[in-house]
C-alpha cells in the first residue's frame, strides 16, 4: 500500500508527475482518435477501430464529436501551463495545491467523461460531469488570477535586473496577471453560446460557415472564442520559456510592457466581434497581435544571444561557424524559441498574408481549399505548442548527454518536417495548378504522415522509459519528489 502511495503522491503531487500524467493523457487520446482521421480511414483502420472499442459513432453528429475532443485536449494542454506557472511563479502555498488539485480534476473529468459522452453513447449524466469538469477548471482560473495578483509587496523586484514598476511590481507577473484574467474572461466567451444549445443554436466547426455572408452573434462568439484561446494559450506557453530561461536585461523591459499591452488590447479587438465594433475589430486584433509578437521576437533575440556568449565564452574572437556550434549546442534550450520562429513561417505569417489577400486570392479558391488553409493554420499552431512543452519538460526530467541531444532534435526536425508540409499543403493553389497537384500532394502526406507519425513514437518512447521508472523502487521519481518537497521547504 506505501508503494501506491508513494507512487500516487509523485504523480499527482509533484509537478513533474502532474505534467506527465497529462501529457500521458493527450498521447493516448491523440493516438488513439487519431486512427480515426482522414488517412487512416482509406486504409480501413477507422472502422477496425470503431468496432474494437465499441464507439457509436454517427456522421450527422462529427461536429460536436470533434468540439468535445478539442476541449478535452485543449483543458489538458491549460492544465500543464496552470502546473508549469505555479512551479515557476513564487505564490502561497494554500494556492498552489489547491489550484493544481482543482484543475487536475477538473481536466480528468472533462477528458474522460467528454469523450465518453461523444464516442460512446450519448449518456447526459456523462455530459454533466464534463460540464462540471470545465466549471472546475474555470474555477482553478479564477484562483490563479487571486494567486498571482502583482501588486503584493511580497512579489516586488528586488533585482533591477527584471522589468518592473518604479514602485517594484514585477511587469513580467503583471503579464502572466493579464494572460490568465483574460483567459478566464475568454473563457466565458465560448461558454455564453454554449449554454444556448437547445435553445436555437447548433454545434457548428468555425471553418465551415467561412463564406456564409451573414453570422449570427453566437457564431462570432464562438469563431472569437477559437481563436483567443489559442491565442492566450500561446502567450502564456511564451511568457512561462521566457521565465524558465530567465529572460532579463533591457530587452526584458522592453518586452514585457509590449506584451501586457498587446494580450489587453488583442483581447478587446477580439471581444468586440460580437458588439457594434465589429467592422473594425479585426484591426485592433492585428494593433494587439504585432506587440505581443515582438516580445516573443525580444526573447528569442535574448536568448540566442545568451547560447552563443556562454557557448563561446572560452574563445578569445569565435567564427560564426562557432557561434552557430554554440547556438545549436543545447536543444532543449535552442528548441523552444525556434519552434516561435517557425510557427512564423506556418502559422502567423501565413495568416496575415491570407488576411491581406483574402478577397483578392483565398476567395476565389473552392471553399474546401480554404478550409484546408484554417484548419491546418489552427492545428499546426497548437501543435507547436505541444513541442515546446515536450522540450521543456525534456529539460524538467534532467535529460543529458546523448539523449538530450537526441530527444531535442528528434522533436525539432521530425514536428518542423510535418508542419512545413502542412504549409506547402495548404497554400499548394498559390504555386501548382489543381490538375496538376496530385504528386505534390502525395509527396506531402507522406512527409506528414512520417514527421507525426515519429513524434508519437517518441512520445510513447518518453511514457514508456517514465513509467518503467515508476515501477523501480530507488527511480528518479523519487530523487525528483524529494527535490520538490526541499524546495517547497526552500521557499
Amino acid at each position: 500500500m506505501q508503494l501506491v502511495k508513494d507512487r500516487f503522491n509523485y504523480l499527482f503531487g509533484s509537478t513533474k508527475g502532474l505534467i506527465l500524467v497529462a501529457i500521458a493523457m493527450i498521447g493516448i487520446v491523440t493516438a488513439v482518435w487519431g486512427m480515426l482521421s482522414g488517412p487512416m480511414a482509406e486504409m480501413g483502420v477507422r472502422e477496425v477501430v470503431i468496432k474494437l472499442l465499441g464507439m457509436k459513432i454517427v456522421q450527422a453528429e462529427r461536429e460536436g464529436r470533434i468540439v468535445i475532443l478539442y476541449h478535452s485536449i485543449a483543458m489538458a494542454i491549460i492544465a500543464i501551463e496552470t502546473y508549469m506557472i505555479t512551479s515557476l511563479l513564487k505564490m502561497k502555498p494554500f494556492f498552489k495545491i489547491a489550484i493544481n488539485a482543482i484543475i487536475t480534476v477538473g481536466y480528468i473529468l472533462t477528458m474522460i467523461f467528454g469523450m465518453g459522452f461523444a464516442y460512446f453513447g450519448h449518456n447526459w449524466a456523462f455530459h454533466g460531469i464534463y460540464i462540471f469538469g470545465l466549471s472546475l477548471i474555470f474555477f482553478a482560473g479564477v484562483l490563479l488570477i487571486i494567486a498571482l495578483w502583482p501588486w503584493n509587496p511580497e512579489y516586488y523586484v528586488t533585482d533591477k535586473e527584471y522589468a518592473h514598476t518604479n514602485k517594484g511590481a514585477d511587469l513580467e507577473r503583471v503579464a502572466f496577471f493579464a494572460t490568465a484574467v483574460t483567459t478566464v474572461i475568454s473563457a466565458l466567451f465560448g461558454a455564453v453560446p454554449g449554454s444556448y444549445f437547445g435553445n436555437g443554436f447548433e454545434t457548428f466547426l468555425a471553418e465551415n460557415i467561412i463564406r456564409l455572408p451573414e453570422k449570427t452573434t453566437m457564431e462570432y462568439s464562438i469563431i472569437g472564442h477559437l481563436h483567443i484561446m489559442l491565442a492566450l494559450i500561446c502567450v502564456m506557453i511564451t511568457l512561462i520559456i521566457g521565465r524558465w530561461l530567465n529572460f532579463k536585461g533591457i530587452l526584458h523591459k522592453v518586452a514585457m510592457p509590449l506584451m501586457i499591452l498587446g494580450t489587453i488590447v488583442l483581447n478587446l479587438g477580439v471581444w468586440g466581434v460580437v458588439t457594434p465594433l465589429e467592422p473594425v475589430a479585426h484591426m485592433v486584433i492585428y494593433v494587439g497581435a504585432t506587440p505581443s509578437m515582438f516580445a516573443a521576437l525580444l526573447l528569442l533575440i535574448w536568448s540566442w544571444s545568451k547560447l552563443i556568449r556562454e557557448g563561446t565564452a572560452h574563445i578569445q574572437k569565435p567564427s560564426f561557424g562557432q557561434k552557430i556550434g554554440a547556438l545549436l549546442r543545447d536543444p532543449l534550450k535552442f528548441g523552444p524559441t525556434w519552434q516561435m520562429l517557425f510557427m512564423n513561417f506556418t502559422t502567423s505569417g501565413i495568416g496575415i498574408f491570407m488576411a491581406i489577400k483574402l478577397d483578392e486570392v483565398f476567395r476565389v479558391w473552392p471553399a474546401r481549399e480554404e478550409r484546408i488553409e484554417l484548419t491546418g493554420h489552427w492545428h499546426v499552431l497548437s501543435a507547436i505548442v505541444a513541442t515546446i512543452i515536450l522540450l521543456y519538460f525534456g529539460d524538467m526530467n534532467g535529460f543529458r548527454g546523448k539523449l538530450r541531444q537526441w530527444y531535442g532534435w528528434s522533436i525539432i526536425i521530425l514536428s518542423d518536417i510535418a508542419f512545413g508540409a502542412v504549409t506547402v499543403f495548404e497554400m499548394k493553389r498559390l504555386f501548382v495548378p489543381e490538375a496538376e497537384q496530385q504528386p505534390l500532394v502525395n509527396g506531402l502526406m507522406y512527409a506528414i504522415d512520417f514527421g507525426l507519425g515519429m513524434l508519437m513514437v517518441i512520445l510513447a518512447a518518453l511514457l514508456v522509459y517514465r513509467l518503467i521508472d515508476l515501477f523501480k523502487n530507488k527511480g528518479r521519481w523519487i530523487e525528483e519528489l524529494d527535490h520538490e518537497l526541499a524546495r517547497e521547504v526552500d521557499k
